[in-house]
């Protein structure tokens, strides 16, 4: 039986430049790769890449069809080891050009968390076990 291992998760933006500079400059995404048309950002050691594809340049790439709108069925999680964190990552996203979802609060499982959208709608939540 072969490994599964995630190398890269790929996601189709609309302005390509504006989600760079929201990943790259809003989050601290390190740049690896940058085309005309993809980006590939490092998201730390250990962890796969993160691809920026442009939306219609993707679609066709997977032979589907661009069309579509609303929640995708998925999100990202960022576990930082503070609230301080947190609340930090939220306002770096705002900053960047992204939008609070969920601000972020204690939660009924004894942790804190939040969630923003990047500027194509992508949903993020940040949270952290930390009292």
């Amino acid at each position: 039986m072969v490994t599964l291992q995630v190398n890269a998760i790929m996601l189709g933006v609309k302005d390509l430049a504006r989600a760079k500079k929201f990943y790259a400059e809003g989050l601290g995404c390190e740049i690896d790769k940058d085309t005309r048309h993809f980006v590939s950002l490092r998201l730390g050691a250990g962890f796969p890449q993160l691809a920026l594809y442009e939306w219609e340049a993707a679609a066709q790439d997977a032979g589907v069809s661009p069309e579509g709108s609303g929640f995708r069925g998925a999100s990202f999680h960022i576990h930082p080891d503070s609230r301080e964190a947190v609340d930090e990552i939220m306002r770096g996203a705002v900053a960047a050009g992204g939008s609070v979802v969920k601000e972020a609060a204690p939660a009924q499982w004894g942790g804190y968390f939040g969630y923003f959208s990047d500027p194509d709608g992508y949903l993020w939540k940040v949270a952290t076990y930390a009292a």
